[in-house]
């Protein structure tokens, strides 16, 4: 068999880490396991120096401040030395056979994703299994039930046949097909729709997704950040640290690809085209100025409101974005190819939902082009439909 690099890096998980590791090393071939530890301050470090595994490859952030999953993937991936990797987490405990039943569906230019197996964590679907494999409901790593784990999957939860076109981690794929596409994106970075924003452009470049119902993963579920308890979290409990960089990164991904993550029912992307859009504002606030400044590409407002209170703004959001640049007076010279005239005394929350949705709208309606038309509130001029090229 053909051996994987297993990338995890892990900040303040060691059970669960500990757990993952035993579980690949109960597969029957030897692969190559590469731990990442991020400023960890909970022994992974000591834990690691007293494996004497040839085939444990590892590296080290002193810290104290993380690194994040976006950049220690990333690096992980450039370390590995064999020609597949496989993106995993520190919280995952691998199923039988999982190895083999993900390589029977690899080849260049396609993504293989295990099927998780969580816990009643989040809310069910259909592109996982949802079953608890631990001793009380604490969903702990110490109280996982090995034996019934195994003995399930290997006689009950096994589908031989069942594929979909789901894509999430732990995923797998050719390294050079990784490095192709450029890695995660550091917009994203530490952490948080980095994974949403690496799919969209796996699509793009024409991968194909698979992922096999035999190949099985016990998902602990979001152990690194928002159910960490290191970071203040619990299982179920978003910790303090995840609702900041999620709500930081879902406006930086509506910045970058012009909608919020989309995917179909086994969470493979639907990507809407992104249009080049200018809001023109009359009696902006910034409460306005907030909600709608990631749905484009220009906003033109009074000239008061251009030289002083956006600088506000601006100087709040964490992006690398140049917000700056953004914010033009009403008289400038509009280049936009859809120019969306908005009052913020008449705008409602129809409006706003007309503004996320724009791309379904102008997907829906065939005879929509160049030319002025009212929606809402809104007053909107198409000067062309050209989408923005996004990579």
């Amino acid at each position: 068999m053909k051996k994987i690099t297993f990338v995890i890096p892990s900040r303040n998980n060691l059970e669960f880490l500990q757990l993952a590791y035993e579980s690949i090393r109960r597969l029957g071939t030897v692969h190559e396991v590469l731990v990442l530890d991020d400023a960890s301050t909970d022994g992974t470090a000591e834990w690691i120096k007293k494996l004497a595994d040839p085939d444990l490859i590892t590296y080290v952030n002193e810290g104290p401040e993380r690194i994040g999953i976006v950049g220690m993937f990333d690096k992980g991936i450039e370390m590995a030395r064999t020609d597949i990797i496989m993106a995993y987490h520190a919280d995952m405990v691998a199923g039988p056979n999982l190895d083999e039943n993900i390589l029977k569906h690899l080849k260049k230019g396609t993504v293989v994703s295990a099927t998780r197996v969580e816990p009643p964590l989040h809310p069910p679907g259909p592109e996982k299994i949802t079953m608890n494999f631990h001793i009380g409901k604490e969903c702990e790593a110490h109280n996982f039930d090995w034996d019934a784990f195994y003995d399930w999957a290997e006689n009950v939860g096994l589908n031989d046949d069942k594929t979909t076109e789901g894509i999430f981690a732990p995923w797998c794929m050719y390294k050079e097909d990784f490095l192709a596409i450029g890695g995660h994106d550091e917009l994203f970075a530490p952490q948080s729709k980095e994974d949403s924003d690496l799919f969209n452009r796996m699509q793009l470049a024409g991968y194909k997704f698979i992922q096999p119902w035999d190949a099985l993963v016990y998902h602990f579920t979001s152990r690194g950040s928002r159910f960490n308890k290191h970071a203040g979290g619990a299982p179920g409990k978003n910790s303090e640290e995840w609702l900041g960089t999620t709500t930081k990164n879902m406006r930086n991904f509506i910045r970058k690809w012009g909608h919020s993550v989309r995917h179909d029912q086994y969470m493979k992307p639907i990507i809407p085209p992104k249009y080049d859009i200018g809001f023109i504002i009359n009696q902006p606030n910034l409460q306005l100025i907030e909600a709608l400044e990631p749905w484009c590409s220009t906003i033109y407002c009074d000239e008061q409101f251009t030289i002083g209170r956006y600088a506000d703004y601006v100087e709040m959001e964490d992006t690398s974005y140049d917000l700056y640049e953004k914010f033009k007076p009403l008289d400038n010279e509009k280049q936009n190819g859809i120019l969306i005239k908005i009052d913020g005394n008449t705008i409602n929350q129809q409006d706003f939902n007309y503004i996320q949705n724009f791309a379904e709208i102008i997907a829906n309606d065939k005879e929509l082009g160049e030319g002025t038309f009212q929606l809402g509130n809104l007053q909107i001029t198409i000067v062309h439909l050209k989408p923005i090229i996004i990579k």
